[in-house]
């Protein structure tokens, strides 16, 4: 699976911002994505190195009509940007690009640990995904970038809204009942609707969607193998 728009990554990050100020004018926010089609979705994780500035990505290919992974593939790299909130996808999507492009399969849709719409440039990690690859994408986060939001009811599917700036980024969504809620925002095509009825159909058992559950167990156990 390879990126249909390419770009330099060896960026200042005064400049890395100006780069998602422009591509943020790329993303489709309408609701072009038939979720019906949808039947293999990529999940993706990055682990960094406790010793080193090594990092390791992680995707997953899930198949929604037999509840399985039908591929999966990873890649180490230095992580040559430093961490800065609100530019991890400088950071973690070229370890990414690496591990994707061993894929012999193509996702219908993208889900990102991390924020979508729900960033000051209206531009994380799942938006950069989704535009990269020219995919439907969607975040789903365990914590909170920005925006202001109440807390969702106990049971599974309830849901506050995540609002920034006088503008609804995301969704605060309870993905298990009694268990702390998800954050979920439209990374590319999806609506905010569509974006929450993703990760629900992605979560089981766990907190987490499976295939970002998978790709963080997978990452973590390449960085266990290389010692990091």
């Amino acid at each position: 699976m390879h990126p249909v728009l390419k770009h330099p990554w060896n960026l200042a990050p005064r400049r890395a911002v100006d780069l998602q100020r422009e591509l943020a004018g790329r993303v489709e926010r309408a609701a072009r994505c038939d979720l019906r089609r949808v039947r293999l979705v990529m999940g993706t994780d990055v682990s960094y190195s406790r010793l080193t500035d090594s990092c390791y990505g992680a995707v997953v290919i899930w198949d929604l009509r037999h509840a399985s992974v039908l591929a999966e593939a990873t890649a180490a790299r230095r992580a040559r940007f430093p961490y800065i909130p609100g530019l991890l996808s400088f950071r973690e999507i070229p370890v990414l690009l690496d591990a994707a492009a061993r894929l012999a399969v193509d996702a219908d849709l993208i889900l990102a640990e991390g924020q979508g719409l729900a960033h000051p440039r209206r531009f994380g990690l799942a938006c950069h995904l989704g535009v990269l690859f020219d995919r439907p994408a969607v975040g789903c986060a365990k914590s909170r970038l920005l925006g202001e939001h109440g807390m969702p009811g106990p049971n599974r599917g309830d849901h506050c809204r995540l609002r920034h700036a006088g503008e609804m980024v995301g969704s605060v969504l309870r993905t298990r009942p009694g268990i702390k809620p998800v954050f979920v925002s439209p990374g590319h095509r999806v609506s905010l609707a569509q974006s929450r009825r993703v990760v629900l159909r992605l979560t089981g058992a766990c907190r987490m969607p499976e295939p970002l559950r998978r790709a963080h167990a997978l990452a973590n156990r390449l960085r266990r193998k290389q010692g990091g």
